[in-house]
């Protein structure tokens, strides 16, 4: 995957094929979003008593570059969709600037995937002997992220699906998956963090939808905001932050978080998340709503360290 071809991106060069293309292209920065979930679930097991560390950096391991697999994916397709415009209002894409041709990232895609499915063989290995049904329903669930990562680019996110899709396989997936391969089993708890991480991780999603609404809308990416309009978007955004919250209080109640803990993952997220949602409105629209995406991720990041903090400390004084 070589080249010598060299092109700008703000005022750096970046060589055809290179190690700085490949690492542009795997968006590094949407990696949070496939570690908070497995921190979370690990978390939770901590809690219960079932941590397993190996099992824990593995499902990292799979997550982290099942997700960049899922960014080639999206990188190629909407190429070759015609979706990535020259309006285009979000970061640069790999194949559409010329840093990386169609043809090499195909077999970047691959490698990519290969490398997912070997670190969730690991996950298969080492919790088999554990497993109620000998890791059978393992299989079927790499699978299952594997296919969806295809179809979300290819179909799914084009009508609307995505949303629901980001709380499936960055919430349901991920925490329970993590949880599972650990404890063996699951409970009310799982699926309950499984919706707080899900719900949590969809504000990234909804400010990338409500950023390229208008350029969605000539591509023909009917996305929930194109759908609904840029106003049910914004507000959105704002309750997704709110309904994290209240469902984060069902584990204070549950006895996995204690009052201390809940108090100040509630009044650090709730400030930050109403003051990004803030910036949000008043930007409206353009470029700079790429700074609420970095913001949005930063908040990510913090309520799921708080949270998994959160769990972790309330385990310790049981």
């Amino acid at each position: 995957m070589t080249g010598t071809t060299e092109v700008m991106t703000g005022t750096t060069e970046v060589k055809t094929g290179s190690l700085r293309a490949w690492f542009l292209a795997a968006r590094p920065k949407t990696l949070t979003g496939a570690v908070i979930p497995v921190m979370c679930g690990t978390a939770l097991a901590y809690s219960d008593g079932q941590c397993h560390i190996v099992s824990a950096l593995l499902c990292a391991l799979f997550a982290g570059s099942m997700q960049i697999a899922a960014n080639f994916i999206n990188d190629l397709f909407d190429y070759l969709k015609g979706s990535d415009r020259a309006d285009r209002l979000g970061p640069e894409r790999a194949c559409a600037q010329g840093w990386i041709t169609p043809s090499d990232m195909k077999r970047g895609i691959v490698w990519t995937l290969l490398f997912a499915c070997s670190a969730g063989m690991g996950v298969l290995l080492y919790a088999r002997p554990r497993l109620p049904y000998g890791g059978g329903e393992l299989i079927v669930l790499g699978g299952v992220c594997v296919l969806f990562a295809f179809l979300y680019t290819t179909y799914l996110s084009y009508r609307g699906w995505g949303d629901l899709l980001v709380i499936l396989f960055f919430g349901f997936v991920p925490v329970g998956g993590t949880y599972y391969v650990q404890a063996c089993t699951l409970n009310g708890n799982v699926w309950l963090l499984s919706l707080i991480c899900g719900l949590l991780i969809d504000t990234l999603l909804i400010i990338n939808n409500y950023r390229d609404r208008e350029q969605d809308k000539l591509s023909g990416k009917r996305t929930l905001i194109v759908r609904l309009g840029g106003q049910f978007g914004l507000y959105l955004y704002l309750m997704l932050g709110v309904v994290v919250l209240l469902l984060s209080w069902g584990l204070l109640i549950n006895g996995k978080l204690n009052g201390i803990s809940y108090a100040i993952i509630f009044l650090t997220y709730s400030m930050l998340h109403l003051h990004t949602w803030f910036r949000m409105k008043q930007i409206h629209s353009g470029k700079a709503l790429n700074r609420i995406l970095g913001a949005t991720s930063r908040n990510m990041l913090l309520m799921g360290i708080l949270l998994s903090a959160g769990l972790a400390f309330t385990a310790q004084g049981a």
